[in-house]
């Protein structure tokens, strides 16, 4: 394996060893991500890493989510790597990108995975996200900027996501998890 990606491969161990609920999915992940050298590039057709940002508020209490422009659905903040396989800096990245926060801060732990298909677009095969997602946290204003990547963006209080409908399952679970912690 790359050495470039032992970082990732340390943090999937650590992710399984703090969840044993997450071994099988975490041991999915670190297989993929000794099947190919190109598994951080959107060039990997079969499927390929993203990272993602669970986007909390300065009070811990609410989360920033994206009413996704293609997939149509509320979402935590995240997109590709693009070859970069520092999976937290890709997530927080994108989430200065897609908000316009700045001075945000990511934690370095995985706080959870999430392997997800992705329909077929014109000049793009049905694919697999494997999509790592940190914590990052806003240390100063809140106002975001809505980008061309959202239909929306809105801070969502994490215990009112929990039950709710109106979002993926992931990220009730990842709701669940935040409120656990906090």
């Amino acid at each position: 394996m790359d050495d470039a990606f032992r970082p990732l491969e340390d943090a999937l161990v650590a992710y399984r060893n703090a969840d044993p609920d997450a071994a099988s999915i975490a041991e999915e992940f670190a297989r993929f991500l000794g099947s190919a050298a190109t598994v951080f590039e959107r060039a990997h057709r079969v499927g390929h890493f993203t990272g993602s940002a669970w986007l909390v508020s300065r009070d811990a209490e609410r989360v920033l989510l994206t009413h996704h422009r293609k997939l149509n659905a509320w979402l935590q903040l995240g997109g590709h790597a693009d070859g970069d396989a520092d999976l937290s800096r890709v997530a927080l990245r994108e989430a200065e990108e897609e908000s316009g926060l700045t001075d945000l801060i990511v934690e370095p732990a995985i706080f959870d995975i999430d392997r997800h298909r992705i329909p077929a677009r014109p000049h793009e095969p049905e694919h697999w996200h494997y999509d790592v997602r940190y914590v990052v946290r806003a240390t100063r204003g809140e106002d975001f900027v809505v980008g061309d990547e959202s239909h929306d963006l809105a801070w969502r209080r994490v215990d009112e996501l929990v039950d709710s409908e109106t979002v993926d399952a992931s990220v009730r679970r990842m709701a669940a998890k935040w409120l656990a912690r906090t």
